[in-house]
């Protein structure tokens, strides 16, 4: 994969003097926002979770939390479906839970274009070429979520991931970025149709019969080693 000068010379700087700039100018509605959380939802007011960013190199992206922790008899958590109230709803919607990602592009865990972190349970599913997603930094936003978000098939998400990845320029960069504000001010394709969270790729391959439960159950063991090493 060749970069050009946009993406190995300007690019990182772009998202260090933009994100601060988010963060200045957003963060009382941050400061809402969290305090909403923790009357609504309680704390920890933020969310993290392992996420495979460049080189695959794991890292925290944090969320403003969505969820409630309400557990069954047993004391297992309850499916995302009877965790997820209607505020946390409304927080996905209007994408403010993916506020605090901006402190993960300060820091240079993430980029505010490119391929979604997606979580390690989904990428050790992955082939080789759809791995190649992690060559750069993973995005605030990027060319699937333009593009369906999670109202699109896995391959075809993937498939946008790696057409970005081969062609990185300022004018798609920018072209991804108004058509992100457009697609949040309309709330289109929060969610799969259907599901109140996206399925996971494991999930969708199993489901679908492109892998057995043998192949399954042995990647979910990889990735939660994977992510034992990494918390």
């Amino acid at each position: 994969m060749k970069q050009g000068f946009y993406a190995k010379c300007i690019k990182r700087k772009l998202d260090i003097v933009l994100s601060a700039g988010a963060l200045f100018f957003l963060s009382p509605v941050m400061i809402v926002t969290a305090v909403m959380v923790r009357r609504n939802l309680g704390s920890p007011v933020l969310f993290t979770q392992l996420r495979p960013g460049k080189g695959e190199k794991i890292f925290k992206m944090y969320k403003f939390r969505t969820m409630t922790d309400a557990r069954d008899a047993d004391g297992n958590l309850l499916p995302d479906e009877a965790r997820l109230t209607e505020f946390g709803k409304f927080l996905r919607s209007s994408s403010l839970d993916e506020l605090p990602e901006l402190f993960n592009i300060l820091k240079g865990d993430m980029s505010i274009v490119g391929p979604r972190p997606q979580l390690v349970r989904d990428m050790v599913f992955m082939t080789r070429e759809q791995r190649r997603r992690h060559k750069v930094p993973q995005g605030l936003t990027g060319l699937a979520q333009v593009n369906g978000r999670n109202n699109i098939s896995w391959e075809d998400k993937l498939s946008f991931d790696q057409k970005y990845v081969k062609h990185i320029t300022f004018p798609g960069d920018l072209w991804i970025v108004l058509r992100t504000v457009g697609n949040v001010l309309h709330k289109e394709d929060i969610n799969m149709d259907g599901m109140a969270t996206a399925e996971d790729f494991g999930d969708y391959l199993l489901r679908t019969g492109q892998v057995d439960q043998k192949t399954y159950d042995k990647k979910q063991r990889i990735a939660r080693r994977i992510c034992e090493r990494n918390s």
